[in-house]
């Protein structure tokens, strides 16, 4: 994919702060320091766009970056932390909610984890639930790059069995090597439109 210009448009908290603009929208979903903002960065490739952070839910807020000035991303919070009051944990839970039942410009949602770790249950509760509301989504399994080839061949299988119940297709990614990128772009493009792309190559969260 050549990317020829990715920003950063703005912060928000609330429905009433999402930036405008019609343009279709691919959310970014997954575990606190899975790689979202990596992965960000490396479909971009700008590196430093999305913030990265060793410290767990250290991204509070959605944060928004239009790409080639046709394609919105939008990075959430990280879910998973322990390590942080339960008020943030249910005020972040509802902000997330928020999104994927109000915002009409999504498209697709991309949920990450660490391909070594799989779905754990409430990862598959949440795909449920997506699944039951009609909203597209995908799997990309993170950190490849940190597997033997045997050890990456069975981790796959296995991830690819759990998506199987939810219908939902399985990609494998390494920011570091920028391996799944193009494929995960193909996606993304078939999802939104081609525009002018150009290639190289009830309720969950309150339960």
């Amino acid at each position: 994919m050549k990317i020829t210009k990715a920003i950063f448009v703005k912060s928000a908290k609330d429905l009433a702060d999402y930036p405008s603009g019609g343009f279709a929208e691919v959310a970014f979903a997954g575990r606190s320091n899975v790689g979202k903002s990596s992965m960000i960065n490396c479909l971009v490739q700008k590196r430093g766009l999305a913030h990265t952070s060793s410290t767990p839910g250290k991204t509070r807020l959605i944060n928004f970056y239009l790409v080639n000035g046709e394609v919105s991303f939008a990075d959430l919070p990280g879910y998973g932390y322990a390590r942080v009051s339960r008020e943030m944990r249910s005020e972040w839970k509802r902000m997330v909610e928020e999104y994927f039942l109000h915002r009409k410009e999504l498209r697709l949602l991309i949920l990450v984890v660490d391909v070594r770790r799989g779905l754990e249950e409430d990862e598959k509760a949440f795909l449920l639930w997506l699944k039951q509301r009609g909203i597209k989504a995908v799997i990309v399994g993170t950190k490849i790059d940190k597997l033997n080839r045997s050890e990456r061949v069975r981790a796959l299988r296995i991830l690819r069995e759990q998506a199987k119940e939810f219908g939902m297709d399985v990609f494998e990614f390494s920011s570091r090597s920028g391996e799944g990128r193009d494929e995960l772009w193909s996606r993304i493009v078939q999802v939104c439109g081609e525009g002018s792309w150009s290639f190289s190559g009830e309720n969950f969260f309150s339960q």
